[in-house]
């Protein structure tokens, strides 16, 4: 797929470029965001470099990884990184995608990552034709659910030695978003059970 801009009211979400490198880098020296995410720690330049160069670029060329860098409309600094990842259940007849997101820390609580996921969501269910999104996260990640749940996610539950982290199996928690929730029509007939 060919790399795409989504906007919002605050922000631009765009393919990260070789010129956002040294941006990732700073940001990704916030201890928090390897603890949670599965970003190499320590973060090197060229692990930055990589990023913003080669690995979004074939993201997006091998429909494996469509991830945006979100940045403020106004002065163009960056807020995060947020998109669709682990595409392999994205075509017929799944149609499902994975949502993941981490924040810049001086970014953290002013409603970004919310804003940029809503985006991202609306995008996939109305262009890609997903009809069921997934949100996972290490369980405890308290921020990462709340932004989660301002999107719209339902919690679904705890996943038992879901995620590996550092060679280290962990519970993680998760949750999805389908189009009717944001209002939008569901193209596969859905059946829920009663009692959930």
């Amino acid at each position: 797929m060919e790399p795409i801009t989504l906007t919002t009211e605050r922000l631009v979400l765009r393919t990260l470029e070789p010129a956002d490198a040294d941006a990732v880098y700073q940001a990704c020296q916030d201890p928090e965001i390897p603890r949670w995410t599965s970003v190499p720690s320590p973060y090197t330049r060229q692990d930055a470099a990589d990023f913003t160069g080669p690995v979004s670029a074939q993201g997006w060329a091998d429909d494996i990884l469509y991830n945006f860098g979100a940045f403020t409309r106004d002065g163009g600094t960056l807020v995060g990184s947020i998109g669709l990842v682990r595409l392999g259940k994205l075509g017929a007849p799944d149609h499902q995608a994975e949502l993941g997101y981490w924040a810049v820390k001086e970014q953290r609580g002013r409603g970004y990552t919310a804003e940029a996921g809503l985006a991202v969501c609306r995008w996939a269910f109305a262009d890609l034709g997903v009809q069921r999104m997934e949100w996972f996260a290490d369980a405890g990640n308290e921020a990462s659910r709340a932004v989660a749940r301002r999107i719209g996610f339902v919690m679904e539950g705890t996943m038992r030695a879901k995620i590996v982290h550092n060679g280290t199996r962990r519970d993680c928690w998760t949750g999805s978003l389908l189009p009717s929730d944001l209002g939008l029509p569901l193209a596969t007939p859905y059946l829920p059970f009663p009692g959930a």
